[in-house]
């Protein structure tokens, strides 16, 4: 692959093409470069390499170069977007490389320049990006202790950004979900998603202050930043510039759909870290799959905007009240009239993506069939505001307004575009007939043809006596007269040969040929006619991007609303409620994801305040302590998102965050063991929550020594509830720590049950206040199908640890000044020990009688022992 800077010698040494491409090549030196040859793009030396194996093409050859074959592979042009879609996946930018010159005049090489580059983060196209995923490109730029992001959605048109503290930096970047990461290359990145996605590293002038100020002022039209309140961001506005430069570069235009700006402030949004993202599973399982998640059980949108809008509230709940209840009043409103509520549901189904075909249009990129959806869509629009006249909500009438787009619009694209246009401008009848004259007569000139070539057909037959005589058409060749071998003798001497085949031969006369000349030429003059008619409509419909873009979020919202408040009818969920006084109350709450995969879920309480802000939770393994931390959080995040909870009542106080511990997993890559990723999650949380924060502790301390551990579990838990003071559910089987209640106030117990019967444990997964009296491990250990003789074994060696155990009930405070009582062990007993190994479920009558006497027989020694 030539390098990075490709000298005249280098290029020098290679055929006139083949200089072009490395011309070409050494302006792209970090893309792929996809070159135009005939019906094909070929890619060549490294890029060949690198994309044969990722698109599943063969690598070829082509010349010498030094000595050696140069590697090339390549694709068919009309498949190229299949292919540009796969290299995206993989995270490559590639830059297209079209002919632009004309092969019959060109004196060498065609002409050939890149026309467009296809970047992760750019991307605007439907074959390339997923419907029902923001595609995100981010930009960051750090400057000490802080840092600007940056964010563009260019589908979408959202152009955002914000400062923040740079240890902060990872967990924002995990909440966008981004897709491609822009940065300085003299700040490099180590923190976040930076290594899990494409990264592009780009010269420090690029966030130079002043010209990022003019770059993002020229965009939005506006002679300065002042009314968008960019004094809380300017490293974001230096991040901002950046974005704007690489996302123009990549379309080789300016970005006119992009005209708003939004500055994202701290405390704007509820504050999610990566672990509670993980935890809670919202857009994706712990083993990185996106089944059974928070987000696909609530997608029941019908429009893949309304599937990206659901995914953005989920990961950017709000923290003010004031949004998230106007969003539960639509739903309630939409609840009362259900029906009408699944009608719109038909009627969203049938429009198409405005958001991002606005965005097309802007660019110039929309295809004929963008458009016809386009047009009908805005025809459905009316009805659909019509449905919403008598809503009193204000989000509901807020969506009635932007969906009156000005009915111009809809009549210019019903004039212009065909009912059904072809895929593709280049293949004609796009534009709807009788709109331009020009055309028309081009047209008919062309369907005309027909007719002449059955009408030549017959004179020519009676002329020359050969029946079979065929005057027929086709790409390669054009008009020809067919006569098999047989007749050739007869035939007239105006006829030129222009194609010999096996058994016949193919003509063209004077008359044919000056109609071909006709017939041809109003073809490609007709195509030329439609492609200037279609930019001109892009040219027309600029000014509508604005309107399209506001009516694309109304029906976006519209449809999240209407299929919540349709699975919230279903499902029986309720509409919570926000109080000024911080805690959470809820009265038997349920986890969506896991009550939809069991035949009975067993709702339960929460009850969370000031002065019962740290609840200990224990009880058996399997019993369902996790399950109802994770339901809390999840309740807490749905109300903030502005949906209805799975509960018969909540009520929600201030919130500022949710953290979670939960799980054990190492990092090996990072070099961090199971108990160090724990101990640095605890660190994160200590150090950031506060009073309105809402903290799931589970199993803490598990990886170290058991006194190291419960030492360390009761120090967390107390300092989360003297210092922090935040709402904690604090799940543990240190049972050590159910004396906290009696010596800190804030604190209570509740626990989690089981009961056993015959040879089973039936888990009950009720909450009841009150520490639970034993763990069941055993019984678990015997569930996940642990040997028997194993289970009989640890039994055993419980009952002999249950003697030395600070679990009698007259054991001492393990943290308390005063030393605990020591109780002197019991002296041994074989009968006992013996006897603690037995498991009469599983014992035969043959075995349970020989172990009598065994039994027997071991009490015989210990008297004689005793005796001597």
């Amino acid at each position: 692959m030539p390098a990075k800077n490709v000298s005249a010698a280098d290029i020098s040494g290679h055929t006139p093409m083949m200089q072009q491409y490395l011309r070409v090549k050494a302006e792209h030196p970090d893309k792929l470069v996809l070159y135009r040859m005939g019906d094909f793009y070929e890619l060549f030396y490294g890029d060949a390499q690198r994309a044969a194996p990722l698109l599943d093409i063969t690598l070829t050859s082509r010349g010498q170069s030094a000595g050696s074959p140069i590697p090339m592979a390549g694709v068919p042009y009309h498949a190229v977007d299949q292919y540009l879609a796969k290299l995206i996946r993989h995270g490559e930018s590639v830059a297209i490389c079209e002919q632009i010159g004309d092969p019959a005049t060109s004196k060498g090489p065609v002409e050939r320049r890149v026309t467009r580059i296809v970047t992760p983060g750019t991307i605007t196209d439907a074959g390339l990006l997923d419907a029902k995923r923001d595609s995100l490109l981010v930009s960051v730029h750090i400057a000490g202790a802080r840092a600007g992001i940056a964010m563009l959605d260019l589908a979408g048109g959202r152009l955002s950004l914000r400062d923040l503290a740079l240890a902060d930096v990872g967990a924002f970047l995990d909440r966008l979900d981004l897709s491609e990461l822009l940065y300085s290359d003299a700040e490099p990145i180590s923190f976040g998603k930076g290594a899990a996605i494409p990264a592009r590293a780009l010269p420090p002038w690029h966030f130079d202050p002043d010209a990022a100020l003019r770059r993002v002022c020229d965009q939005l039209g506006t002679l300065d930043l002042a009314a968008y309140g960019i004094g809380d961001a300017p490293l974001g506005v230096c991040a901002a510039g950046a974005l704007i430069g690489y996302a123009q570069a990549a379309h080789q235009s300016a970005l006119p759909h992009v005209r708003t700006l939004t500055v994202e402030r701290e405390g704007d949004h509820l504050a999610l870290d990566a672990a509670t993202r993980r935890n809670l599973e919202i857009t994706e399982t712990l083993r990185g799959e996106s089944g059974a998640t928070l987000l696909a059980l609530l997608d029941t949108c019908v429009t893949s905007a309304g599937s990206r809008l659901l995914r953005k509230w989920l990961s950017n709940p709000q923290r003010a009240s004031e949004i998230a209840q106007a969003r539960h009043g639509a739903i309630a409103e939409l609840l009362a009239t259900l029906p009408q509520c699944r009608e719109q549901g038909g009627a969203l189904k049938r429009t198409v993506d405005i958001e991002r075909i606005a965005a097309r249009i802007a660019l110039r990129s929309a295809r004929p069939r963008d458009l016809s959806g386009l047009r009908d869509t805005l025809v459905s629009l009316p009805s659909i505001a019509v449905s919403l006249a008598r809503c009193s909500s204000a989000v509901l009438q807020g969506i009635v307004a932007s969906l009156a787009v000005d009915g111009t619009w809809t009549s210019l694209l019903q004039r212009i575009i065909a009912t059904e246009p072809a895929a593709m401008v280049r293949d004609g009848n796009v534009i709807a007939e009788g709109f331009d004259m020009e055309l028309d007569e081009l047209r008919a000139i062309d369907k005309d043809c027909g007719a002449y070539l059955v009408e030549l057909e017959a004179r020519e037959r009676e002329r020359t006596g050969i029946s079979t005589l065929k005057v027929e058409y086709n790409r390669v060749h054009g008009f020809y007269i067919e006569v098999t071998n047989a007749h050739v003798a007869r035939i007239p001497a105006d006829f030129r040969r222009r194609q010999t085949l096996k058994n016949a031969e193919r003509y063209i006369t004077p008359e044919l040929k000056a109609f071909e000349d006709k017939a041809l030429s109003a073809q490609e003059r007709a195509l030329a006619r439609e492609r200037v008619l279609f930019d001109a409509l892009l040219t027309d419909l600029a000014p509508a991007v604005p309107a399209l873009q506001r009516a694309a979020l109304a029906l976006a919202s519209l449809d999240v609303l209407a299929a919540h408040a349709v699975q919230a009818a279903t499902l029986r969920w309720t509409q919570p409620t926000f109080s000024d006084t911080p805690g959470i109350s809820i009265r038997a709450g349920q986890h969506p994801v896991v009550a939809g995969q069991v035949e009975h879920f067993i709702p339960n309480d929460v009850s969370l305040n000031p002065e019962r802000r740290l609840l200990i939770v224990t009880g058996p393994n399997m019993g369902g302590k996790s399950t109802y931390m994770r339901q809390t959080a999840v309740i807490a995040l749905l109300a903030h998102c502005g949906l209805f909870v799975p509960a018969a009542d909540a009520v929600i106080g201030p919130m500022d965050a949710i953290y979670t511990r939960i799980g054990a997993a190492d990092d090996l890559a990072g070099g961090r063991s199971t108990f160090m990723v724990e101990m640095t999650e605890a660190a994160y949380i200590l150090n950031r929550a506060t009073p309105l924060s809402l903290v799931l502790i589970d199993e803490i301390g598990r990886g170290t020594s058991t006194f190291d551990g419960l030492a360390l579990a009761w120090a967390i838990a107390r300092e989360l509830v003297c210092n922090n003071r935040s709402l904690t559910l604090f799940a543990t089987h240190y049972f050590e720590l159910t004396a906290l209640p009696a010596e800190l106030e804030g604190c209570a117990n509740v626990h989690f049950d089981a009961v056993e019967h015959k040879d089973r444990i039936v888990f009950l997964h009720a909450v009841e206040d009150g520490p639970a009296n034993q763990s069941y491990g055993l019984q678990v250990a015997k569930l996940a199908g642990v040997p028997s003789e194993a289970v009989r074994q640890a039994r055993a060696y419980l009952s002999r640890l249950d003697h030395f155990s600070a679990r009698r009930d007259d054991h001492g405070d393990l943290f308390s000044a005063s030393p605990p009582k020591v109780e002197l062990p019991r002296p041994e007993s074989p009968v006992l020990d013996r006897l603690a190994t037995l498991d009469p479920d599983a014992l035969s009558p043959r075995d349970a009688h020989a172990a009598l006497y065994e039994l027997k027989r071991l009490a015989g020694d210990s008297k004689a022992d005793a005796d001597n």
